[in-house]
């Protein structure tokens, strides 16, 4: 990282985890004044209303690793409670979509409702110069700001970055985006901070079994039937919330094994198929798009597009439909199980251009 001479302040989040760890002590290293700030999310109540289980996030443990190591850098170290906030923007908006028979992706929409938004608010309210986060993404400024893939392919985070504004791009800084995560397991090593050999957890941090308990628990059910391509009823579903395109486990119909290649809401049919050939798509359509640079790009243009965040980017056109104000993308080959709700995010090279939600293949 570059030095800073002139004590430029951040405001660091810190999960108890290596990247954040290693994210402060490169930040003290290149002459930041770094303050850690540590989020407290909404964790499930259990029935009596008292706490449940913890979120993943902000568990007690991670909250003490936290802290353990802002005093092992001499750091300021602050907690944040965002719990009411994180109900409202991130886990309502998780189940509404659920509801709608759409497969939400709720780490998206909280990097830009908590991370880079109240957060960089509050940030910017006591006089910070940035926000600081442990993701592998990378920013350059070059005429504009540009937020580009990190160094470590497998560890790139910047599919969840798709919202970001120029006005936020100016006050972020993503300091591990250049290594690997090797890498920063080695850092965390050197400046012998207190976190190296903590596993990571993948899973969405408020959920704490599975995506259906979850959704049972807030969900009313309403049981429907299964149909095939040709509209035979083959089955029963338990809801049609508990699918999500292209899955095959939990079907449960004897004579599978079977797909799931559509949901009609209007009917509450869930539609199937045994020919997985059925699940890949030439075209979809993204709505809500945002484009980084502020302004879009002279259509149509040839982009990679990523369709989930372990797809491999794949070659497509994107154009805009006037009318309707939103884009449709054809790909050069088909995609599989194309799931309305997740996000689509466009590449040009190494740059993040932009990104939408998926609304229909």
């Amino acid at each position: 990282m570059p030095k800073y001479n002139n004590q430029k302040k951040v405001i660091l989040a810190m999960s108890g985890g290596i990247d954040s760890s290693v994210a402060a002590a490169l930040l003290k290293g290149a002459g930041f004044d770094v303050v850690g700030i540590f989020m407290k999310f909404w964790s499930e109540p259990s029935k009596d209303g008292l706490q449940g289980a913890w979120n993943r996030c902000c568990s007690p443990e991670a909250e003490k690793r936290a802290r353990s190591v802002a005093s092992y850098l001499s750091i300021p170290f602050y907690i944040y409670r965002f719990e009411r906030e994180f109900k409202k923007r991130i886990v309502n908006y998780f189940l509404e979509e659920y509801k709608a028979g759409r497969t939400p992706n709720p780490c998206v929409v909280c990097n830009k409702e908590i991370k880079f938004g109240i957060l960089l608010e509050k940030a910017l309210a006591l006089e910070a110069d940035f926000v600081a986060t442990g993701h592998y993404a990378l920013k350059r400024k070059i005429k504009n700001y540009k937020l580009l893939r990190a160094k470590d392919k497998n560890k790139d985070q910047s599919y969840f970055l798709w919202q970001l504004k120029q006005e936020q791009l100016k006050h972020i800084l993503f300091p591990i985006g250049d290594y690997t995560k090797d890498e920063v397991r080695k850092l965390a090593k050197k400046f012998k901070l207190p976190v190296f050999n903590i596993p990571e957890s993948m899973e969405i941090c408020f959920i704490l079994t599975t995506i259906n308990d979850f959704l049972k628990r807030y969900l009313k059910p309403k049981p429907g039937k299964i149909v095939d391509t040709k509209g035979k009823i083959i089955g029963k579903h338990q809801g049609l919330q508990f699918y999500t395109i292209g899955q095959r486990k939990g079907i449960r119909i004897s004579s599978g094994p079977y797909y799931v290649l559509d949901k009609n809401q209007k009917e509450n049919l869930l539609i199937v198929t045994k020919n997985q050939k059925d699940l890949y798509k030439k075209e979809l359509v993204a709505k809500n798009v945002n484009w980084i640079s502020g302004k879009e790009p002279k259509l149509p243009l040839k982009i990679k597009a990523k369709i989930r965040y372990r797809h491999q980017p794949a070659s497509a056109i994107i154009t805009k439909n006037l009318e309707s104000k939103t884009y449709a993308l054809k790909f050069d080959k088909s995609q599989r199980a194309i799931t309305p709700g997740q996000s689509v995010v466009f590449y040009k090279g190494q740059e993040v251009l932009g990104g939408g939600i998926i609304s229909k293949a």
